[in-house]
């Protein structure tokens, strides 16, 4: 089935040189975590993330003063959309959108008082730049969390509503929403409520995740189940590590629910078995290793590296190239045919050069 056929519905949403929503791929952000007012160091963090493969880039702009790197970032070159992450102070809002950022996001409820917002999106209108209305379980309205006795799906999805009701108020659609939550479950339940209740693209996320491994684990687990339901149009994996690892972390994402293969090589193995009479598991490490350090990960192909002949050319007909092992041997798989039988101390390298010639 073609992903599209069971996307969401949703509004195309112009951020900067790119779009989100609609059937647009789903966008991969990231958020830095340099002192803003740093510019070169700022600005060194966003191209090593934009070389990593992230589409949008958040950055906070806790003052006026931090708001000056935004042109300092466009003056040097950065292409990919930037977005200005605001607390409290609905004047740095109104700068940043002044300044030529790509994007606002707020939580329209800590911005203050009704007049404030109006301002906020008299800014955006007046620049042609999105609002994204950014929710958690922390940051819920006091009615609300009384209403509901705890951050639940229901008061996270209650609370984006009325954020969503402000912005449109003053003729205001040009938004993207996030709901966040540290609990997978809350976020999946609150995602799956909002997109039955408005059109707006959906960022997802699962917030204060943790670290590299438990991090990514939780987000697979959120994003994935929202995304295999047709929800979500960009993502961003909150790690307490490197941001670099956020873009790694969420590019496994989206290959490993199969909802975009545009985002490089998609390598799928076998666990093993008692049939699998080659190294199967040395040689999958080898070859990962091999097609980072040659560049190759970013083919969008799919290869196949299966331990027998069991499932193997099963299971490789679908890939572009594979192998399926044999005793000491594989045989070479190019869309389906066997091509040949390969020595097992060759498969890496003879399959790399199958893969540069695709």
């Amino acid at each position: 089935m073609i992903y599209n056929d069971i996307r969401r519905k949703t509004k195309e949403i112009k951020i900067g040189n790119i779009a989100i929503g609609g059937k647009t791929p789903i966008a991969i952000q990231s958020m830095t975590n340099t002192d803003t007012h740093d510019k070169e160091a700022t600005l060194s963090q966003i191209l090593s993330l934009e070389n990593r493969g992230c589409d949008i880039v958040r950055i906070t702009i806790p003052d006026i003063e931090a708001a000056d790197t935004i042109p300092y970032l466009k003056e040097k070159g950065v292409t990919i959309p930037i977005v200005a992450d605001i607390h409290f102070d609905y004047r740095v809002a109104v700068r940043c959108a002044e300044l030529g950022v790509d994007k606002i996001r707020i939580n329209p409820g800590n911005i203050g008082s009704d007049d404030r917002v109006f301002e906020v999106v008299r800014a955006c209108k007046a620049a042609g730049i999105p609002i994204r209305i950014g929710v958690n379980s922390g940051s819920l309205e006091k009615d609300i969390l009384a209403k509901y006795g705890e951050p639940s799906a229901e008061a996270l999805c209650e609370s984006a509503m009325y954020h969503i009701s402000l912005l449109e108020k003053y003729d205001f659609n040009d938004i993207v929403i996030s709901i966040k939550a540290s609990n997978p479950y809350n976020m999946i339940m609150a995602n799956r409520l909002l997109a039955d209740k408005c059109d707006y693209p959906l960022h997802l996320g699962v917030t204060e995740a943790g670290s590299k491994e438990l991090g990514s684990l939780k987000s697979a687990v959120g994003m994935g189940t929202l995304l295999c339901d047709g929800i979500g149009d960009t993502i961003r994996v909150s790690l307490t590590d490197k941001p670099e690892e956020e873009i790694d972390a969420a590019k496994s994402i989206l290959k490993a629910v199969g909802v975009d293969g545009q985002r490089g090589m998609d390598i799928v193995s076998c666990p093993t078995c008692g049939r699998t009479k080659i190294d199967l598991i040395a040689l999958v490490s080898d070859f990962e290793k091999r097609v980072k350090a040659e560049g190759l990960d970013s083919k969008p192909i799919k290869v196949a590296l299966m331990g027998c002949v069991v499932n193997g050319p099963g299971e490789a007909r679908e890939a572009d190239i594979g192998i399926a092992g044999g005793k000491g041997e594989a045989v070479l798989i190019r869309k389906g045919e066997i091509v040949r039988k390969i020595s097992e101390d060759k498969i890496v390298e003879q399959l790399i050069e199958e893969i540069k010639k695709l």
